[in-house]
């Protein structure tokens, strides 16, 4: 029997690097090519309407659109419009005072974002607004965006090849601790070794959450957003692998996303991710093994979204549990053979784990280099929060098995602003930073002028 497991164990390692090794390919691309895609200058400004989904975010809600409404971009051609989405403060009235159309839903059923985009989509259409535009940018509450991001994407969206396109996330506040950090460095990772390289090769990329652009041809052929699973964003990025549709990215156009700080936090929103992510996965399957292998050959943007929804941390761990199992059964065998096994199976397990380790501290240490001015934090603080990545990681272990058991619901997330996290001292001015990308003024001078 412990030979069995040991082979068992031996096939699921061997599983995993396979299945992943085109993972390594796209890291190579997006480490050593040249990492700026080159876009024609549009021949057109489009016209488009960004989308926000808001609950309760009075205290950021004026930030986002502040720095919208300064984009290098025509003004007339976006149009600002925020979902006020069962809001109990004040989030309503402090869009309409930046300049936003605001529309207050009150639905405690369908709850979360994905239902707002839809309800947002349909009003739209029902008051002829939606044929006004092009495309529309789906935003979070608490990014803030840089000047030339509108002006970048709409260069990529100009070429007439994406029916979705995703930016660059980076983060307001990466040197906050590790638990921030290694959100930041992981949404980092997929925009150069995942999102880039696959911009490079010509397949589909993904769309993480906040920051991207979707062609009001599709908003029109789905009839809304009929993307309602926690993760809506990985159901609308597999759902356009399955039906063909390409997603770009903009590497080019930045946001700033706030990440979480609190440990309690951060586990509920990342067992959420983790929940939507299995949603997905049951829901997609079949389609997408059946999409990676058409009349007209193989298609790797079903493979990579596959990989991306199946549930990867779930076979590292009955790797783990496996091998635990195989020291347990050592124990009914003789003392000579009991005492062998548990050393090498006490070997062999403390050698996956710190391989674990290792690999992911050099993923995370490959992509802090590579990335490293687009990290606003002081070097020390880069170099110092970097051996706790692989640790933010492994708990994704246990959190991906409690997400298979429990219920898991939507809660709010309480953001700050970039005021109140530089008074803290949890970032550093990343409104300098935006404004001085962008046009060489400081933050204050660009809102005065506008």
């Amino acid at each position: 029997m412990i030979e069995t497991l040991q082979r068992f164990c031996g096939i699921l390692t061997l599983l995993l690097m396979v299945l992943y090794c085109y993972q390594g390919i796209y890291a190579v691309i997006g480490l050593f090519l040249r990492k700026r895609t080159v876009c024609p200058p549009a021949k057109r400004q489009h016209r488009y309407a960004a989308v926000i989904s808001a609950r309760n975010e009075e205290q950021v809600i004026g930030e986002l659109l502040d720095c919208l409404r300064g984009q290098h971009y025509p003004a007339h051609l976006l149009d600002l419009y925020v979902v006020a989405d069962n809001c109990t403060d004040h989030t309503a009235a402090v869009a309409a005072s930046h300049g936003a159309r605001v529309y207050e839903r009150f639905n405690t059923e369908r709850v979360g974002k994905g239902w707002a985009l839809d309800w947002l989509f349909h009003r739209l259409e029902e008051e002829g607004l939606a044929r006004n535009y092009e495309g529309y940018f789906v935003f979070d509450a608490d990014n803030l965006v840089d000047p030339d991001f509108v002006k970048e994407m709409n260069a990529v969206y100009d070429t007439g090849k994406y029916d979705a396109i995703t930016s660059y996330r980076n983060s307001k506040n990466y040197d906050s601790n590790w638990i921030s950090s290694g959100y930041s460095l992981w949404f980092i990772r997929e925009a150069r070794l995942l999102n880039f390289p696959r911009m490079l090769l010509g397949t589909a990329c993904s769309v993480t959450g906040t920051g991207y652009l979707v062609s009001a041809r599709v908003i029109r052929e789905e009839g809304g957003w009929p993307f309602h699973l926690i993760t809506e964003d990985t159901e609308f990025s597999v759902d356009c692998a399955v039906k063909g549709r390409r997603v770009g990215y903009c590497d080019k156009a930045m946001i700033y996303d706030e990440q979480p700080t609190g440990f309690r936090q951060s586990w509920r929103q990342r067992m959420r991710w983790a929940k939507g992510t299995y949603q997905v996965a049951w829901k997609y399957w079949w389609p997408l093994l059946k999409g990676c292998f058409t009349k007209k050959g193989w298609r790797l943007a079903c493979f990579d979204m596959l990989m991306i929804v199946a549930p990867g941390m779930l076979l590292s761990f009955l790797i783990f549990g496996f091998q635990l199992l195989i020291i347990l059964s050592s124990l009914t065998q003789p003392l000579a053979v009991s005492a062998q096994v548990l050393k090498e199976m006490g070997l062999f397990l403390a050698e996956n784990l710190l391989g674990f380790y290792a690999g992911l501290l050099l993923y995370g240490g490959a992509t802090l280099v590579a990335e490293w001015k687009q990290i606003h934090a002081a070097p020390g603080r880069k170099i110092g929060l970097l051996p706790l990545f692989p640790v933010f990681m492994l708990t994704y272990i246990p959190l991906s098995i409690q997400a298979l058991f429990c219920r898991v619901e939507w809660k709010p997330i309480r953001h700050h602003s970039s005021a109140a996290l530089r008074a803290r001292g949890k970032t550093v001015a990343y409104s300098g930073v935006i404004a001085e990308r962008g046009s060489g003024m400081n933050w204050e001078k660009q809102q005065r002028r506008h």
